[in-house]
């Protein structure tokens, strides 16, 4: 079958829609990529928010990331501290990562 993106971002955002964190992730990950849709940056950290704060690793590590860059957001430092943080204690090993790098430049 062949991939229809823009046909994955409809059901990702129904899903997401209605909570499931997995969804916004992956609608999270097709904006922030254009993947199916124009990227948006600030579109993908929306859904990597929602996802991030039902404990989803891999989004809060997005949304470190996100910070850490100023993709979509204002640029901070301390925002992508806590988000990975919170990733590293969910046992993201690519937030303990990003999280040593940062603070060992404190």
């Amino acid at each position: 079958m062949p991939r229809n993106e823009a046909e994955a971002i409809r059901w990702f955002r129904q899903a997401a829609e209605r909570g499931d964190a997995a969804a916004q992730y992956n609608l999270a990950v097709m904006y922030e990529h254009g993947r199916g849709t124009p990227q948006n940056d600030a579109e993908a950290v929306q859904w990597y928010r929602r996802a991030a704060e039902q404990n989803d690793s891999a989004a809060q590590y997005h949304l470190g990331f996100m910070y850490e860059r100023g993709e979509g957001v204002e640029k901070s430092r301390d925002a992508a501290v806590r988000w990975y943080r919170r990733a590293a204690e969910h046992g993201n090993a690519e937030a303990q990562q990003r999280l040593q790098k940062l603070q060992s430049r404190e």
